[in-house]
C-alpha cells in the first residue's frame, strides 16, 4: 500500500473510530424477549435504547448496531431497526432485534454494553461519566413447562423531565402478556466488561446528592423509592438540576417461582422550572366480572391553567398482548387547565386472569397563551395507573339430587353450562357439613378460607354434573350438606402441559350454595350419653331415630335394629349388644337402649346401628349408621391452682358452634353437680375449659371456690350438638361425659434465696497463710425471703435447697448437692470441702413440697489470693545453705510458670517451668554461671475463678554469690 493511501486509510479509520465513539449519550434502556416457536427454543430478543440528542442526532444516528452477549456466547452484532423516532425531550428510541435459538433449556443472562454515557451525571461515578459505558442485562429462564413464555414489556418510555422542588414519578407500565405476576426492586447502575458481565458503578440515590432539599409538601428529607408492587418510582423532590441515573429490576414470577427479570437503567433530567406540574385525579382499583363494560372517566387539571395533553398506554390497547376486544380512550373537548377522557373496555372471557391489567395515564402540560418565554417552558407530567382485575363469573343454578349408586349415599351435583368455556379451565366442587349464609364480595374470588369447605372433585369446564360419593365411603345420612362451585382458569397463553395445572389464570367468584341431605330411609344415632361412671357398673344410654322416609303398611315388616358396641373413641372391635325387632309403630319404645355393666372410668365407647327390613319373609340389611362415641373427658395441662378439662366426642352430628356445659361437684353436697360454665365451641372435635374455681354460670347459684393442690374436684361436661336438619328431632342433642375427679396442679415456684459466701481479704493474709494446706473449704449461707422482688409473698413450704457449683464464672453450674430435712425447715448453710483451691461460683435454689424449683439465687464467686514472692540473693556453693533459688515460703495456687534468667547483656542463660523453680545457679547446659548480678522474668498463671485469667508477670534481679 502506498504511503498516501495508507495515510488516507489511517485518517478514515480514526474518523470511523471517532464516529463509533460518538455513538454516545445513552439515557436508558432494557432488554426484552419472547418465544416465537412451538417446536424449538427460538426467541426474539430486543434491546430498546433511549439516546440523548440534546446537541443533535449524530450520536443516536451513529449507533447503527449493538453487540449482545447471550450467556457466554458473543458478541453478537445486531443492526438497528428503522425508524428510530424522536419521542420528545431530546430523546430518540432505537430498537435492535434479533432471533436466537437456544440449544437447551436453562437460565441465561442476555446483556448489552454501549460505550459512553452522558457526561456530568451527578450520582454515578467515577467521573467523568462520559467515560463510563452503559450496561443492562435480562435473565431468561427457559423451561419446556413454561411454554411460549415472554418477558414483560415496558410500555412507558423513561423520558419525562423532573422539576426542582416538585415530586417526580415514573412508572415503566410493565405488562406481562402471559399473566405472570411482577415485582420491582432497585439496583445499582452498572457498566459492562468485555465478556458481557456487569459491575456496579459508584452510586448514591438521587435524593442523597448534596445539598438535600425538602419534599414537595415542604417536609424533610427528600425521598426516593420504588413501589415493589406497582412499580411507581417516586422522587420527592429533586433539589439540584442535572442528570441522574437510576436502575431497577422487573421480576417475573409464576406460582411463587421467579422465572426471569429485566433491568431498566434510566436517566432522570432535573430542570429549573417556574411551571407547576399538572395533576391526575386518583384512579380506583377496579374489579369486574368478565363480560362487564368498563367506562372510567379520566380527569387531569393544571393549577396554572396551561393546556394539557392526556395520553394513555397499556397492554389492553395492543392486540399482540391482549386478545379479543381492545380498550379505547376518547378525549373530550379541552378547556383551560382541564383535560378529560373516557376509557372504555368491553371485557370478555378471554380476559380472565389472576394478575390485574394496568393501564397508565399520563398528563403533560404545554405553554399556553401568554406564557412568558415559552421557549424556556419545561413540560412536566403526572402519572396514574388504573388497575383492573377481571374475574370469572360465578357458576349458576347449583343443584343436588340423590345419585343412583350402590351405597344409596351419594349426591349428583349439577349446574348450568358455564358461560366462559376457556380451554383447560376446571370446575371445582366444594362441600361442607351444614349451611352458611356467606355471600362473596366482588373480587373475593375462589373459595374463601375459613368457611369449612373442602374440595371433593373437579371436572372440565364443559361438564355440568358430578357424583359425590365421598371417595367411595358414602355420605352420612341425616347430615345437611352444602355445595358450592368455583371455576379455575389456566394462565393466558398456557402450554398444553400447563392447562391441567391452572397456572396463574385466576378463579371465578364462588357460586351460591345449595343445601341438601340424603333421604332418611335409615335411622341415625342421636345420643350416646353417660348416665353412670363406674369401673364395673357404668351405664350409657343410646338413642336413635326411626327411618323418617319409611311409611310402613300393615303388610310390611317386621324391621329390626341391631346395636353394636366397640371400645374407645375410634374403636373398631364392634360386637352385638342388643337386637330390637319393631313394626315402626309410632310411640313404641324401640329407639332407645340402656347399656349397663361398662367401665366408663377407663373407657369411651362407640356405637353403630344396623337396620334390617323384611324381603320375601327374610330380614335383609338395608344399611348401617355412622358410628357415634360417648363423650370422653380428660384432665389437661394447666397453670398453678387451675384445672384444665379437655373433652372429645367423635359423632356423626356436629358439636361445633354450640355452647357446651361444664359441671363441678358441690363438695358440701357429694353427688350434686353445679353448672359452672357454658363453653362456646368453634373448633373441631376436641374442646377445652380452664377452671380457676370461678362459677361463671349464675342461673343455678354461684359456687365459686379456691382450688387447692391438697384437694380433689369432680367434673362432668354435657355436649350440645345438632344434625342441622329440620327432619331430625330433637334439633339439639345433649350428651354427658363420664365423671372425672382430679387434683389441680401447683406450679407456683418458691422465691429464689439470697446467697452469701465467706470471703478472703488478700491484703491481710500472711505470705505463708496456706503453706501447709492441701485442701480448702468454701462456706455458704443463705436466707429465704418473705417476699420476692415484685412484692409477692413467697411460698413458705420449702422442703429442700439445691446447691449448684461451677469451677469458672463463665460456665453453667451443675448440681452439687441438695440440703434435705431433717431438720425442718432444712438447713441454710453448707460447707463445700475437699477443694484444691478456693476458686469457684455458686448459686442456690429452693424446692417446695410439690417439687417446684425456684429461679436461681444471686451468683456468688470466690477467688484465690495469689502467693508468690522471690528472693534476690542466693549462694549455690554446695554448702547446703541457700544453694537453690526458689520462691519464698510456698507458692500458693500456682497453676503454671515460665521462669527465665538473663545475664547483664540480655542473653537468656536459664529457663524452667518448674512451679518451685529450683534453680541451682547453672545455665541451661548444666554449667556453673559466674557470680554476679542476673535478671529474671517470671510469668505465673494462678488458679482462678476466671478462665484464662491474665497471668502475673514478675521481673527483678538476682545476686548470685559463690
Amino acid at each position: 500500500m502506498r504511503p498516501l493511501v495508507r495515510y488516507i486509510f489511517f485518517v478514515f479509520l480514526l474518523l470511523l473510530i471517532g464516529q463509533r465513539a460518538a455513538a454516545t449519550h445513552v439515557r436508558a434502556g432494557e432488554i426484552t424477549a419472547k418465544r416465537i416457536s412451538t417446536t424449538s427454543l427460538t426467541y426474539e430478543i430486543t434491546f430498546t435504547g433511549y439516546f440523548d440528542i440534546q446537541n443533535g442526532p449524530a450520536a443516536s444516528e451513529a449507533q447503527v448496531d449493538v453487540q449482545f452477549f447471550v450467556g457466554d456466547t458473543g458478541p453478537i452484532r445486531v443492526e438497528r431497526k428503522i425508524p428510530y423516532p424522536n419521542i420528545g425531550n431530546n430523546t430518540t428510541r432505537n430498537e435492535y432485534t434479533f432471533v436466537y435459538t437456544f440449544s437447551a433449556p436453562g437460565r441465561f443472562r442476555i446483556s448489552v454494553r454501549l460505550d459512553n454515557r452522558n457526561n456530568s451525571v451527578l450520582n454515578i461515578g467515577p467521573p467523568p461519566t462520559q467515560e463510563l459505558n452503559f450496561y443492562v442485562q435480562s435473565t431468561l429462564v427457559i423451561n419446556e413447562s413454561l411454554g411460549q413464555n415472554r418477558t414483560p414489556v415496558l410500555l412507558n418510555a423513561p423520558i419525562d423531565l423532573a422539576a426542582v422542588g416538585q415530586r417526580y414519578i415514573h412508572n415503566p407500565n410493565a405488562f406481562d402478556a402471559d399473566g405472570d405476576s411482577l415485582s420491582y426492586r432497585p439496583v445499582v447502575p452498572q457498566q459492562g466488561t468485555t465478556r458481557g458481565n456487569g459491575q456496579n458503578l459508584q452510586y448514591v440515590d438521587p435524593n442523597q446528592v448534596q445539598p438535600v432539599g425538602p419534599r414537595e409538601d415542604g417536609g424533610t428529607p427528600a425521598t426516593f423509592s420504588i413501589n415493589p408492587i406497582t412499580g411507581d418510582l417516586i422522587w420527592d423532590a429533586p433539589s439540584i438540576p442535572g442528570y441522574y441515573n437510576v436502575a431497577f429490576v422487573v421480576e417475573e414470577w409464576r406460582n411463587g417461582v421467579k422465572i426471569g427479570e429485566i433491568v431498566r437503567d434510566m436517566q432522570i433530567i432535573v430542570v429549573e422550572s417556574n411551571n407547576d406540574r399538572p395533576d391526575l385525579d386518583p384512579l380506583p382499583d377496579l374489579c369486574v366480572e368478565a363480560g362487564s363494560l368498563i367506562q372510567q372517566t379520566i380527569r387531569a387539571t393544571d393549577r396554572n391553567g396551561n393546556p394539557l395533553t392526556l395520553t394513555t398506554n397499556g397492554g389492553v390497547y395492543q392486540a399482540s398482548l391482549v386478545p379479543a376486544a381492545l380498550a379505547t380512550f376518547a378525549l373530550n373537548p379541552a378547556s383551560a387547565g382541564v383535560a378529560t377522557g373516557l376509557f372504555r373496555w368491553q371485557t370478555g372471557c378471554n380476559h380472565i386472569r389472576l394478575e390485574p391489567y394496568e393501564v397508565l395515564f399520563k398528563v403533560e402540560d404545554n405553554p399556553g397563551p401568554g406564557t412568558p418565554n415559552p421557549s424556556l417552558f419545561r413540560k412536566l407530567v403526572d402519572i396514574k395507573t388504573l388497575r383492573i382485575r377481571v374475574y370469572g363469573p360465578k357458576p349458576q343454578n347449583v343443584r343436588t339430587e340423590p345419585a343412583a349408586d350402590a351405597s344409596g349415599r351419594a349426591f349428583r351435583v349439577s349446574w348450568s353450562s358455564y358461560q366462559c368455556q376457556i380451554p383447560g379451565a376446571q370446575i371445582v366442587i366444594y362441600r361442607r357439613e351444614g349451611c352458611t349464609d356467606f355471600v362473596a364480595d366482588p373480587c373475593q374470588t375462589g373459595m374463601p378460607a375459613g368457611l369449612g369447605y373442602q374440595e371433593v372433585g373437579r371436572v372440565g369446564v364443559g361438564e355440568t354434573s358430578y357424583i359425590d360419593t365421598n371417595n367411595g365411603q358414602g355420605l352420612r345420612r341425616g347430615v345437611r350438606y352444602s355445595y358450592r362451585l368455583v371455576v379455575e382458569f389456566p394462565r393466558p397463553g398456557a402450554s398444553p402441559t400447563e392447562l391441567n395445572r391452572l397456572n396463574g389464570g385466576g378463579r371465578s367468584l364462588v357460586s351460591d350454595e345449595f343445601c341438601a341431605d340424603l333421604p332418611l330411609l335409615m335411622p341415625v344415632i342421636t345420643n350416646v350419653t353417660v348416665d353412670s361412671t363406674s369401673a364395673t357398673q357404668g351405664v350409657i344410654t343410646v338413642k336413635w331415630t326411626r327411618p323418617i322416609g319409611v311409611v310402613p303398611t300393615p303388610s310390611d315388616g317386621p324391621y329390626q335394629y341391631r346395636l353394636f358396641r366397640a371400645t374407645g373413641l375410634n374403636g373398631t372391635d364392634f360386637t352385638l349388644v342388643t337386637t330390637i325387632t319393631t313394626n315402626l309403630t309410632p310411640g313404641a319404645p324401640d329407639t332407645l337402649f340402656v347399656d349397663r355393666g361398662l367401665n366408663t372410668v377407663q373407657n369411651a365407647y362407640r356405637y353403630r346401628l344396623d337396620y334390617y327390613y323384611t324381603n320375601n319373609n327374610a330380614l335383609v340389611k338395608f344399611d348401617e349408621t355412622e358410628p357415634a362415641s360417648s363423650v370422653r373427658l380428660e384432665q389437661g395441662a394447666a397453670e398453678s391452682r387451675q384445672i384444665r378439662l379437655d373433652w372429645t366426642a367423635i359423632v356423626p352430628w356436629s358439636n361445633n358452634n354450640q355452647r357446651h356445659r361444664v359441671y363441678r361437684e358441690d363438695r358440701a353436697r357429694p353427688g350434686t353437680f353445679n353448672q359452672i360454665a357454658e363453653v362456646a365451641v368453634l373448633g373441631p372435635e376436641t374442646f377445652t375449659y380452664l377452671d380457676d374455681g370461678t362459677d361463671r354460670f349464675a342461673a343455678d347459684g354461684v359456687a365459686t371456690i379456691t382450688l387447692s393442690a391438697d384437694s380433689t374436684y369432680c367434673y362432668k361436661v354435657e355436649t350440645v350438638g345438632t344434625y342441622d336438619n329440620d327432619r331430625i328431632r330433637p334439633a339439639l342433642l345433649y350428651n354427658f361425659s363420664q365423671i372425672i375427679c382430679v387434683t389441680p396442679l401447683d406450679t407456683i415456684r418458691p422465691c429464689p434465696p439470697v446467697l452469701s459466701i465467706d470471703t478472703l481479704n488478700c491484703s491481710e493474709l500472711q505470705p505463708d497463710a496456706f503453706c501447709d494446706q492441701s485442701t480448702f473449704t468454701n462456706n455458704l449461707s443463705w436466707e429465704y425471703p418473705a417476699q420476692n422482688a415484685q412484692g409477692d409473698d413467697c411460698d413458705p413450704n420449702v422442703v429442700s435447697y439445691n446447691i449448684y457449683y461451677a469451677r469458672y464464672d463463665d460456665e453453667e453450674g451443675a448440681l452439687l448437692t441438695s440440703i434435705l430435712p431433717p431438720p425442718t425447715p432444712p438447713a441454710t448453710t453448707y460447707a463445700h470441702t475437699g477443694l484444691s483451691s478456693f476458686a469457684g461460683c455458686y448459686y442456690v435454689t429452693a424446692v417446695n413440697r410439690y417439687g417446684n424449683e425456684s429461679d436461681p439465687s444471686n451468683l456468688v464467686c470466690k477467688d484465690n489470693c495469689p502467693q508468690f514472692t522471690l528472693p534476690n540473693v542466693f549462694t549455690p556453693n554446695g554448702d547446703g545453705k541457700n544453694d537453690v533459688f526458689r520462691p519464698f515460703r510456698c507458692p500458693s495456687f500456682v497453676e503454671s510458670i515460665v521462669f527465665r534468667v538473663y545475664n547483664r547483656w540480655g542473653t537468656k542463660v536459664f529457663e524452667t517451668t518448674d512451679v518451685s523453680i529450683n534453680w541451682d545457679g547453672k545455665n541451661s547446659a548444666g554449667q556453673d554461671l559466674a557470680a554476679g548480678q542476673y535478671f529474671y522474668e517470671a510469668v505465673v498463671q494462678f488458679e482462678s475463678v476466671r478462665r484464662n485469667a491474665q497471668p502475673l508477670a514478675v521481673k527483678g534481679w538476682i545476686q548470685l554469690l559463690r
